[in-house]
């Protein structure tokens, strides 16, 4: 039986924006989006995601390449294109003067929702995202907690085929933000829609994503669920503070068949994933080449190391 082709709700090919005075901040760009999939686009400030979901959102030009958002092209097709998408922001668009669903009316009036729909649609969202008593306030008496839950129903008002959510939460506290990702991983069953998502947070993405593309100053270093990036790592993984240079100590592990292309060094820090190799014997391959180590910790990798790995640096420090 033949397989069913399914348009990509997201499609992306060679997309690339250079701004004035010669400054790439993306470039060129790859990667297509399943419908239902949560994908997340994971780099520090700075490395290109917020430009990426500019262009997707129309927001922001092209260069070069092109993007498409359930067939519709963003450049030549933008009025469709947004018809099917919606996005939350960073910074909040809602009115901080009108109540939460003043601004949810308002919002389904521009998008054409009719007014019937519109009102059982706002008590839905209302309900599922836990802001059915904060509804009739002021948005300025609102929490951020409380108005980024607000934003994510206004994006939701038009039923969108595709939601951006852009650094959703960015400067909400430990518990606030926990509480959002919740909402966020109900979203998907509850709403058969497809979610791109931006972020730094490593926990956030290996909670929600189906599949992650880890961007690096414009350029994608990796692509793959975040359980596939992490088992290329092996199960565990040995950290070692060495006396000298580290990279001349990993060279010396390489020079002695320990340490494969996955291994790295930060500073005095020598990180090795042990795969087939047991501790003892990295251990005694850093003495036998005359490095001393001060200390020494295995654990399971994380997509900081699959990040630091690809780009020789820490994601919370690029951040």
């Amino acid at each position: 039986m033949q397989a069913r082709h399914e348009t990509p709700a997201v499609e992306v090919q060679g997309l690339a924006k250079t701004y004035p005075g010669g400054v790439e901040a993306v470039k060129g760009v790859d990667f297509h989006v399943a419908p239902g999939e949560v994908f997340g686009l994971l780099g520090p400030n700075g490395a290109g995601k917020s430009t990426t979901i500019g262009m997707l959102t129309t927001t922001v030009v092209p260069t070069a390449g092109s993007a498409r958002l359930a067939g519709f092209d963003v450049a030549e097709q933008p009025l469709l294109a947004r018809a099917v998408s919606s996005v939350v922001f960073q910074d909040a668009v809602v009115d901080a003067s009108l109540s939460g669903r003043e601004n949810l009316e308002l919002h389904a009036r521009l998008w054409g929702v009719p007014g019937a729909e519109a009102r059982l649609r706002i008590e839905e969202l209302s309900g599922a995202l836990g802001i059915s008593e904060l509804v009739d306030r002021a948005v300025g008496t609102l929490s951020g907690g409380e108005r980024r839950r607000l934003e994510i129903a206004r994006a939701l008002v038009s039923r969108p085929r595709v939601l951006f959510l852009d650094e959703p939460t960015v400067g909400l506290d430990p518990r606030i933000r926990h509480e959002l990702l919740d909402v966020i991983a109900g979203l998907r069953g509850r709403e058969q829609m497809t979610i791109l998502l931006t972020t730094h947070y490593l926990d956030e993405a290996q909670r929600l994503c189906d599949r992650v593309a880890i961007i690096r100053r414009g350029e994608i270093v990796a692509l793959d669920s975040p359980q596939a990036l992490l088992a290329g790592l092996g199960e565990q993984i040995l950290e070692v503070r060495v006396s000298g240079d580290a990279g001349h100590a990993l060279a010396a592990l390489r020079g002695r068949g320990i340490g494969g292309d996955d291994a790295f060094s930060v500073g005095a820090r020598l990180t090795v994933p042990l795969h087939e190799s047991a501790l003892a014997d990295v251990l005694a391959a850093l003495e036998d080449a005359r490095f001393g180590v001060s200390e020494i910790a295995t654990r399971t990798p994380s997509l900081d190391d699959v990040y630091l790995n690809r780009t020789g640096e820490r994601l919370a420090s690029a951040a």
